[in-house]
């Protein structure tokens, strides 16, 4: 697997998303994922708060699903929240990179992958395509940030071992990667978290992945909180408020 990360110059308020992607991006090849962070599809899209307009812990409220808890850490106040069926600090709403406004998340991430990846498709002439938008992302009892898939298209996002054979020839009973989630990361981490100015990447010859034009459900990735792994813990926490998402 091939991950590129793409420069390009700085993204203004509003500025056209489809034509901002296009004229960065190099030849793309058939089977090739085209990987954007979700903060350039935001700015975009207008989403952003000027910082002397509200305060951030009034916004957190406004945006977000759910508030589960809060803390300090290092010297600042955390908030814990739910937003998209993502358990993520602050509801999404980022400082970094944002001249003086916090940015939000974008309105709808879906319709703006599908939307890029038509054009895409048109334009350059390939069928095979994937679109993936991209967001950093903590992890519970582990330092730093890497990577989740806010959404896609083009691709199935999940490969199921479900039914063949482990080393021993034992067909396997639940094992499935989760091929936005892994795929994101990589990406993420060749993008950077800086002033890299490197926003975009292309993904090519990455396994597992299987295009297809239908493939988007955010609901294929997702788990309900009463379904989870981790439910003793979730529930303690939201599970009784968590809302439904589309």
């Amino acid at each position: 697997m091939h991950v590129k990360p793409i420069k390009t110059c700085r993204v203004n308020a509003c500025q056209d998303l489809n034509q901002f992607v296009d004229a960065h991006l190099p030849t793309i090849s058939e089977e090739s994922i085209v990987v954007i962070t979700s903060k350039v599809v935001s700015i975009c899209e207008g989403r952003t708060v000027p910082k002397n307009s509200i305060t951030k812990e009034k916004l957190i409220q406004q945006e977000a699903d759910i508030i589960i808890a809060s803390a300090e850490s290092s010297g600042e106040r955390i908030v814990l929240t739910l937003k998209n069926n993502l358990l993520i600090p602050s509801a999404g709403i980022d400082e970094s990179n944002g001249n003086d406004a916090y940015v939000l998340y974008p309105k709808d991430c879906f319709a703006s992958a599908k939307q890029l990846w038509s054009l895409l498709r048109t334009k350059r002439r390939v069928q095979r395509l994937g679109i993936l938008i991209t967001d950093s992302h903590t992890t519970p009892l582990r330092k730093g940030v890497t990577g989740i898939a806010l959404a896609w298209w083009g691709f199935d996002p999940l490969f199921s071992y479900i039914g063949k054979p482990d080393l021993y020839g034992h067909p396997l009973r639940v094992t499935c990667i989760n091929v936005v989630d892994a795929l994101t990361v990589s990406a993420v981490f060749a993008m950077g978290e800086g002033n890299e100015c490197t926003p975009l990447a292309m993904i090519e010859h990455a396994p597992h992945v299987t295009f297809n034009e239908n493939s988007h459900a955010y609901r294929e990735v997702c788990i309900a909180p009463e379904e989870d792994l981790y439910q003793p813990l979730l529930k303690s926490l939201f599970l009784k408020d968590t809302k439904p998402t589309s």
